[in-house]
């Protein structure tokens, strides 16, 4: 797996590189948001980017990204910890989001389960889930409505894909974290909200296909299609 780190702090790059490289990973750093478009190619498998950088800050690089309908995962690494931090980061495509100062065990844990969510999914096999017009390519990792391809984040199609391949279950938000997130305990149910808020806005007239009973979590109820 290689990743690409994209923060300006130099020290903090060095640091980040030796311990993953410790750990197997390829790894390469860029110290800006411009540096790190330049650099990052198909041979990437996911980003560590700072979120306060110079001109260009990390949420600028990853909306831009996202628009360019590059799904690469994202993984901020931030001093800014809020709640509404957390969401901007995911609204503009983040996967994880890491508060500084950080442990090394931490982001060592987090690009783990990036790793384990990227085994899931492919592992699943090549054919299609088709409802309708309404079609989830398990070999493509995408979504199609209508003959029209749907950009979502891997985490989004995820979620996604976790749903439709059990529509007669109900999935509790601790279930979606436990299944697609493993050991990463600091992830929120308001994560998942968040994420299952930005599928739907993506599904258009088909939003309400996962629908959300209270107390219980979400579903993909092929009755509303």
């Amino acid at each position: 797996m290689k990743i690409l780190i994209v923060e300006d702090d130099k020290d903090i790059c060095e640091i980040l590189e030796f311990n993953l490289s410790n750990e197997g990973f390829e790894v390469e750093c860029a110290h800006s948001a411009e540096e790190g478009l330049e650099i990052l190619d198909s041979s990437h498998n996911l980003i560590l980017l700072d979120v306060m950088m110079g001109e260009m800050s990390g949420y600028k690089m990853a909306e831009k990204l996202r628009k360019e309908n590059n799904n690469i995962p994202i993984i901020f690494l931030t001093a800014k910890d809020t709640e509404n931090d957390m969401l901007t980061g995911f609204s503009v495509g983040a996967d994880d989001y890491i508060s500084k100062p950080f442990s090394i065990k931490e982001v060592i844990a987090r690009v783990r389960a990036i790793v384990k969510r990227s085994d899931y999914t492919e592992k699943q096999e090549s054919e299609d889930l088709v409802f309708g017009d309404l079609v989830i390519s398990k070999g493509l990792k995408e979504l199609r409505i209508e003959g029209e391809n749907i950009e979502l984040t891997k985490t989004e199609f995820e979620i996604l894909y976790l749903l439709a391949e059990n529509p007669d279950r109900m999935f509790s938000r601790e279930n979606i974290i436990d299944t697609l997130w493993d050991e990463t305990t600091y992830v929120t149910d308001r994560t998942v909200d968040v994420h299952i808020t930005r599928l739907r806005k993506k599904m258009g007239k088909y939003r309400g296909v996962i629908t959300n009973r209270a107390g219980y979590g979400y579903r993909f109820d092929v009755s509303k299609l």
